[in-house]
């Protein structure tokens, strides 16, 4: 009898099926994935429209600041000035070059002129900082979800340094080994992987979804990154709306140091109101102050147009809503394209009279 139960366990506990994965809310018995429990989701009502998109897109002034974007050889000079110091440097969109220790992280390398499949979808308006044969050495490439704009099949093929780990999620691997990447992990949420002695990387659940064709919808996962090294949290969350869990990630994983966040790609009026799946910059300090961090970084803006928000508008009202949260004007951190900002003194630019959320 005991020799049969043990036979039985060895048998429950090694059987790879989907029965297995169950337990887990956000994994379905049809191999697909939702979002955590209690998340929004989107209206039956939603009509989307491309006539009316490019109608409305048309409409959008296209003028580019001076002070969005740093010069090319700038860049070039800061990566090697810097070179010695932890720092971060926005390529653009939701692409970072995160430096820290002997490590660096790209996330979600976007470097086409458009994102879509061939010359399709939606064209970037400003460039990437850096050319792709102009990255320095990366270590580690953190993807988030499959959506043309975060997983560019053409920046994989070109990307110089196949010898970075990649961290990514269920069901994204073959993108990455048909094209040469050799340390290719895919992570369930929760799952963490130690990089070395100073740092870990958590995946861990975001709102929104997945599809890169007619019949995939969901077939993949999507999620948010916690990178901790030696005593700092960073996170890192792109692209998520709103949701309950990030309270619950702040109770469990806080306070963070330094937060990551979309800030743009909400606004879909006149055919609806908002996205669910791309927060607002309210909506996004809001997600700082449940996950209890002290800084906080708006991306994924200003780079290409994906919604009809006016393109400086996400910036704009993610500085002037920063009091409503608890944050100073210091606490909430808008980069240029380009810009390199040092870890000490993103961590340090407190205003005398913030406070921790």
């Amino acid at each position: 009898m005991r020799s049969t139960l043990l036979t039985l366990l060895f048998f429950l506990l090694s059987f790879p099926n989907n029965a297995m994965n169950t337990k887990h809310y956000h994994h379905l018995p049809d191999g697909t994935f939702r979002n955590p429990k209690g998340s929004p989701e989107r209206s039956s009502n939603t009509k989307w429209s491309y006539s009316v998109f490019n109608k409305e897109k048309r409409k959008l002034m296209m003028k580019i600041p001076k002070d969005h974007v740093v010069r090319k050889q700038k860049v070039l000079d800061d990566i090697k000035n810097y070179r010695n110091q932890d720092y971060v440097l926005w390529i653009g969109h939701a692409t970072f070059l995160i430096k820290l220790g002997d490590i660096t992280i790209i996330t979600d390398p976007f470097f086409s002129k458009n994102a879509g499949p061939l010359f399709f979808g939606p064209k970037r308006y400003v460039d990437p900082a850096l050319n792709l044969s102009q990255l320095p050495q990366t270590n580690i490439l953190l993807l988030t979800h499959n959506h043309y704009d975060h997983l560019d099949l053409s920046t994989i093929r070109s990307f110089p340094h196949k010898n970075s780990k990649v961290l990514l999620p269920l069901g994204l691997s073959k993108y990455f080994r048909k094209n040469r990447f050799k340390q290719v992990f895919e992570m369930d949420w929760y799952e963490s992987y130690n990089i070395n002695a100073d740092m870990k990387i958590t995946f861990l659940p975001a709102v929104h979804w997945s599809k890169r064709s007619l019949t995939d919808t969901n077939k993949t996962l999507w999620g948010s990154f916690l990178i901790e090294y030696r005593d700092k949290k960073i996170f890192f969350s792109c692209d998520t709306g709103y949701g309950n869990i990030y309270s619950e990630l702040g109770n469990i994983y806080g306070p963070m140091d330094l937060t990551f966040i979309n800030i743009g790609a909400y606004d879909f009026r006149p055919m609806f109101d908002k996205s669910v799946y791309h927060t607002t910059p309210e909506e996004a300090l809001k997600i700082a102050k449940d996950l209890r961090s002290k800084k906080v970084v708006g991306m994924h803006w200003g780079t290409i147009v994906l919604s009809l928000e006016p393109i400086m508008e996400p910036r704009s009202r993610f500085k002037n809503n920063a009091k409503t949260f608890g944050y100073s004007q210091n606490d909430t951190i808008i980069f240029k394209i380009g810009e390199v900002k040092t870890f000490r003194d993103l961590l340090n630019e407190i205003d005398e009279t913030s406070h921790d959320p």
